[in-house]
């Protein structure tokens, strides 16, 4: 009768505590898009008609997009990140088979990217190249595009070239008029052949409060208007690196 009774008493308390985490799964998630969306401050005005006659005098720019610790930051099975802190909700879970074994990819998504697509994609072309393996660099483009037709180019790491331990990227590949693609990346490496044509952007890996995407829009909405992204982002990186050797 008391062995049934404990036996009762550990189901109902395992049961207790299943229900509790999945609760806390929920609340969290849900200050997670709270945190997300609560700073999105970037308004995007109506072009004046001499901003929008300037447009019609310049090439469309293509804007290059890194995925891993640029726009998300994701750990599989098996593996245990220190960045993530443990219980974190992911925004979304992939599955894929890796050399014929099924793998999940749990996936964080950095604060304000779906806000920062949307904007981006109405100045730019998009497009998505990284040094991931291609059946994964699909499954995370596609769940940042959402069938909005934003992410329609991509390159994966067969496109890179492994150079000194570390992939670089070709942007003549994806673009011969140098003047018209830049490229937003955390890896230096990535763009080790083009640094007049790139943006630095800090890694991420779980800080809700991040705000780097917000803060590149403005920078962003003035680069379109230029004949030349290399003549505003060389100073730009000259100017960066004089602020490190001061400092």
């Amino acid at each position: 009768m008391w062995k049934s009774l404990q036996m009762s008493l550990k189901a109902c308390l395992l049961l207790v505590a299943k229900v509790w985490s999945f609760i806390t799964y929920i609340f969290k998630k849900q200050i997670r898009v709270v945190q997300q969306h609560r700073a999105i401050k970037y308004d995007v005005s109506p072009l004046s008609q001499i901003s929008r006659h300037r447009l019609t005098m310049v090439h469309k720019k293509v804007l290059v997009l890194d995925l891993d610790e640029t726009l998300i930051h994701s750990n599989h099975d098996g593996v245990i990140r220190p960045t993530v802190k443990p219980g974190t909700p992911p925004d979304f879970i992939l599955k894929v088979t890796i050399d014929r074994h099924p793998v999940r990819f749990f996936v964080h998504k950095r604060p304000h990217v779906d806000f920062f697509l949307s904007v981006v994609s109405q100045w730019f072309e998009l497009v998505v190249f990284t040094a991931s393996m291609e059946i994964y660099g699909t499954a995370v483009a596609d769940k940042l595009d959402g069938n909005q037709g934003m992410l329609k180019r991509r390159y994966y790491r067969q496109h890179c070239t492994l150079d000194f331990g570390s992939y670089t990227k070709d942007l003549s590949a994806i673009c011969s008029d140098l003047s018209s693609v830049f490229i937003l990346d955390n890896s230096p490496g990535a763009y080790r052949g083009y640094p007049d044509n790139a943006i630095p952007i800090k890694s991420w890996f779980n800080d809700p409060s991040d705000t780097a995407l917000l803060n590149l829009l403005p920078v962003l909405d003035a680069l379109r208007f230029v004949s030349d992204v290399r003549s505003i982002l060389s100073r730009n990186r000259e100017a960066q690196r004089q602020w490190n050797v001061s400092h």
